[in-house]
């Protein structure tokens, strides 16, 4: 199976067509194809970007059609999250709508959709029925981090295709509870709390509570260590992380995908041929 995976994307239609017709893709009734490849999404296809709802029409299309397939990203965890109440918290949501950054990351996709609109309803339902990861036995594909231990304990909880259940997402809205951790390593990747009293603020203005940590480095901190067991297995292509420079390989065994397209880097993608070990000659960006 040959695959181009796509980094992430946060609404940015524009970049992710031009990237797409770069790939030899082209659209006929409607939906973008490639005749002989399948493009394979990282997820975050939503938030801070200017056509959040168009891009998830674009991608939602191919992946009906079969002419993709899309994991699920934070950004799409999190808008599941907003969405459902918190049986724990009689008219609250297992995404806090009053959290301090909530709604300001998360306003521009409510804007476009309609909040509680039928629209709205039915991409939530879709976002329901993404895979955590994939695996192409060659290559592994997930938002963040592949923590085989996570992906174990969780795998008896999601869908046949490991989607998330509703039983499943109401556990990981627990705080404390072991779904919510195991959820939290695949979709945002494994995280210490921070040590420095003035971390940079973040886009929005608040004080990370957490440092991600680089968990595909062999040289990961003892904390790190302690997250995760070691990565043994196929190359493992993934997004989330915000690098910048000049798209490339991370190691022969890892390639991150997201360039920070939403702080105006490139739209990253990576040509997967069956190779057992990752090159920068088969990235491509816009």
């Amino acid at each position: 199976m040959n695959v181009d995976v796509v980094g992430d994307v946060h609404g940015q239609f524009d970049k992710l067509v031009r990237l797409l017709s770069r790939l030899g893709y082209s659209q006929s009734r409607g939906i973008w194809r490639h005749p002989k490849r399948t493009a394979v999404f990282v997820g975050d296809l939503i938030d801070r970007g200017p056509k959040q709802l168009a891009t998830v029409e674009l991608v939602r299309g191919m992946v009906e059609a079969g002419a993709a397939q899309c994991i699920l990203g934070n950004h799409e965890y999190n808008a599941i999250a907003w969405a459902m109440p918190d049986p724990m918290r009689p008219g609250r949501f297992l995404r806090d709508h009053d959290a301090p950054g909530n709604r300001p990351l998360h306003q521009g996709f409510l804007n476009e959709i309609g909040e509680g609109s039928q629209g709205h309803r039915a991409i939530i339902a879709w976002f329901m029925s993404l895979p955590l990861w994939l695996d192409f036995g060659g290559v592994r594909v997930v938002h963040a981090c592949w923590h085989q231990a996570s992906i174990d304990a969780l795998k008896p909880l999601l869908g046949p295709n490991q989607s998330m259940t509703e039983e499943s997402l109401r556990m990981s809205g627990q705080k404390g509870h072991w779904v919510q951790e195991a959820v939290s390593i695949v979709c945002k990747g494994p995280e210490i709390g921070s040590n420095d009293s003035t971390p940079p603020r973040d886009d929005y203005g608040e004080l990370p509570q957490e440092i991600r940590l680089q968990w595909w480095h062999a040289d990961a901190s003892a904390s790190a260590q302690r997250r995760r067991s070691g990565y043994c297995g196929p190359p493992v292509i993934f997004g989330h992380y915000w690098f910048a420079g000049e798209p490339a390989v991370i190691s022969p065994k890892f390639a991150c995908l997201d360039y920070s397209v939403a702080s105006d880097g490139p739209l990253v993608a990576y040509r997967w041929d069956g190779e057992s070990e990752l090159s920068s000659a088969k990235i491509v960006w816009v």
